[in-house]
């Protein structure tokens, strides 16, 4: 198959942001299918969307693409706006990231250039508190590791769980996650 045009692509990139609106609307997988292939039923509009829903088929009289070919389409073309706008998102994110870090890091230079000079403990406190966001924002701080243990520290063991046991574990393992199980 050829790459699409220009004009293709726009018209696809706008499919499936009209997928995407259809379904955030509540509308079903089919629905969406049949309106995106330009369904006279569906689609009063007839508006011609390219590129795999059938519409050439719809205009030439031809039988249409079956429901289950028009559901599998909607949802690939929500998965790929959707992971589409995931990337943009992680992209920006990491711009933003990087600005951040630029911020900073002349925050640092202002807070340790007086705490060297003047030795002023606000200045220390506030360089350390700068660097302590940007590991945080860096994910430069280690994990802290947590085990669960049984007896004495020994290990846990699970001959038999019903699903009482199982909750009562459950329960356990969040309430060390949450810090109170020290």
């Amino acid at each position: 198959m050829a790459r699409p045009t220009k004009a293709q692509r726009a018209a696809i990139a706008k499919r499936r942001a009209d997928a995407i609106d259809l379904r955030l609307a509540g509308i079903d997988w089919l629905t969406i299918g049949r309106k995106l292939a330009a369904d006279p039923a569906v689609n009063t509009d007839r508006v011609p969307y390219p590129q795999g829903y059938g519409a050439e088929l719809y205009a030439k009289g031809k039988e249409p693409p079956a429901d289950d070919a028009l559901i599998r389409a909607a949802c690939k073309d929500v998965r790929t706006a959707l992971a589409e706008r995931i990337t943009e998102l992680d992209e920006q994110v990491d711009e933003l990231r990087a600005v951040e870090v630029e911020r900073l890091d002349r925050l640092f230079f202002v807070a340790y250039r007086k705490a060297v000079r003047e030795g002023e403990l606000p200045a220390i406190d506030r360089a350390l508190r700068v660097m302590e966001r940007r590991a945080r924002l860096l994910g430069l701080d280690a994990p802290e590791r947590r085990e669960i243990t049984g007896a004495e520290g020994g290990p846990v063991h699970v001959e038999h769980a019903d699903l009482a046991d199982l909750e009562a574990l459950i329960d356990v393992t969040e309430e060390a996650a949450r810090g109170g199980g020290e």
